[in-house]
């Protein structure tokens, strides 16, 4: 081999070296540039996530965190399949069913302690006290939904024969709610349920919400996910990222930051007033730390137990999946 040959197949191997370690940090093998792809849009929901990239807490441990909005189009679990998104939020059925079908995905840490699907109704009209109430009814649900999935297990719980209620299938138009033909309507408890509950209040009306979470139908929503392989590749970017993004959640979520959290999600959903992002913020609060107890981000195994065994009996899953297994309960303890 020549001078001039020896001199590119040198150069050549230099790039090579420089282009592994394209998007690693200064500790070998160490991603700094990564992904996170959301479930929701940019609203109070996702409030400490986009706090997380807004106010720097990413970047004090070393990482560039891109965070994307989600969506009705958006799937993090394929993302994280594709190696288009390091990071991402799904809810435990989407995790579970996943799983069922051989996703290398993975759990590290719950969002929500307490599911935020609810139903809203009129309670002046229809007493509800407690879930056999509800025969009789007519109840929305998206089929198809998770919502579909809780309200059967929620039948079944308490021997409510579908012939006992009435279950419409509903859309993204609210229109039978407000003129009565749906007694009981599926919404997030910290998003539509403020919207529509302001809206019965106009017109002279008060709102309830029947929760199946305190009826005992625990059934988990959205958690922070990854791959296994990216646990085994670049085990301190996931310890970083989890560390990052509990912190923000923490501080989103006390009270006494809640101007500086409303002003970071105003950035971002510029169509919602202050004043209903501050009453959806204080909605998530609740359902993502129920007491002062409350671990902010820790898996409560045995619900996600539950969820999986009411997808097993619905026949969602063809079998079992053992989900304790894909619960990486160490990045968030206890």
């Amino acid at each position: 081999m020549n001078v001039k040959n020896k001199a590119i197949a040198v150069l050549f191997m230099l790039i090579m070296l420089l282009t592994a370690f394209t998007g690693c940090s200064k500790k070998h093998g160490e991603m700094t540039k990564v992904s996170y792809r959301l479930k929701w849009l940019f609203n109070a929901s996702v409030a400490g996530d986009i706090y997380a990239g807004a106010n720097g807490f990413f970047k004090k441990e070393g990482l560039e965190v891109e965070v994307k909005e989600g969506g009705p189009e958006r799937d993090a679990i394929k993302e994280l399949e594709m190696g288009h998104a390091q990071f991402g939020v799904a809810s435990a059925d989407q995790i579970i069913r996943a799983v069922s079908k051989g996703s290398p995905v993975v759990v590290l840490a719950q969002l929500f302690q307490a599911n935020p699907l609810q139903w809203i109704y009129r309670p002046e009209e229809n007493k509800i006290d407690r879930p056999e109430d509800i025969r009789g009814k007519v109840i929305g649900i998206t089929f198809g939904g998770n919502d579909e999935t809780i309200m059967r297990a929620l039948l079944a719980k308490y021997g409510i024969k579908e012939n006992e209620v009435n279950l419409f299938s509903v859309r993204y138009d609210y229109t039978p709610f407000y003129e009565r033909r749906v007694a009981l309507w599926p919404v997030y408890r910290n998003a539509q349920g403020i919207i529509i509950g302001d809206q019965l209040k106009k017109a002279g009306e008060s709102a309830a919400f029947f929760d199946p979470d305190t009826s005992g139908i625990r059934f988990v929503a959205n958690s922070v996910i990854t791959t296994e392989n990216m646990i085994k590749e670049h085990p301190e970017t996931v310890k970083k990222f989890v560390s990052a993004l509990m912190k923000a959640w923490n501080e989103a979520l006390n009270p006494v930051n809640s101007d500086k959290t409303v002003g970071t999600i105003q950035k971002f959903d510029r169509d919602t007033s202050s004043d209903v992002i501050l009453r959806q913020l204080d909605i998530t609060r609740q359902l993502m730390m129920p007491s002062e107890k409350t671990v902010f981000g820790a898996i409560d195994i045995a619900a996600w137990k539950q969820t999986e065994n009411i997808m097993l009996e619905q026949k969602l899953i063809p079998a079992p999946v053992d989900i304790e297994k894909r619960l990486k309960t160490e990045y968030v303890r206890k």
